[in-house]
């Protein structure tokens, strides 16, 4: 994943099953950027958001801006860890996008966590106080009922963290 050959790193899992921690663990490869929904979400829209339709709404509006530059990133050579949620077949809908607009390789990362795990890091998490979304486990589990796992046929490299890093299992 060296410029030479830049990767889109794609991220696939529930609410505080460790993309964003697995995202800086990718970003650590040189020749790599970080472009964090949060990050975008909370500088532009943080006072309008108070509902799943608001996220919908303003994560709808960052996908259109950020489509075309993570693709100038990728086709300057650059990989970029997308750490936006892979989460619906939707939101990979327009990850295929970006993609077909570059000639780059791709990993789409899918986090198996169980809810329990996922809940308790999310009350610690929420505890320290130093994301910039709290998500209550009301809204855990609204967000999480839209939840689709990718299958094979929908054509990403996969690889799936099955206890969320540390165990990698290639598909």
């Amino acid at each position: 994943m060296s410029p030479k050959h830049p990767t889109l790193h794609i991220l696939c899992g529930k609410i505080a099953s460790g993309k964003s921690t697995l995202a800086a663990q990718l970003t650590a490869t040189p020749g790599t950027v970080l472009v964090a929904e949060d990050t975008w979400l909370d500088a532009l829209f943080a006072e309008e958001m108070h509902s799943l339709a608001d996220y919908v709404s303003y994560s709808t509006k960052l996908r259109s801006a950020m489509g075309p530059h993570v693709a100038a990133l990728l086709d300057a050579g650059a990989s970029v860890v997308l750490d936006f949620p892979a989460n619906t077949v939707t939101q990979r809908d327009w990850m295929k996008g970006i993609l077909k607009n570059t000639k780059v390789a791709h990993k789409l990362h899918v986090l198996d966590v169980s809810d329990e795990i996922c809940l308790a890091r999310l009350r610690a998490r929420n505890a320290v106080g130093d994301h910039p979304f709290a998500v209550t486990e009301a809204q855990f589990h609204q967000f999480s009922c839209h939840f689709a796992a990718p299958t094979p046929d929908e054509g990403f490299n996969l690889e799936v963290h099955d206890d969320g890093l540390d165990t990698v299992l290639e598909t």
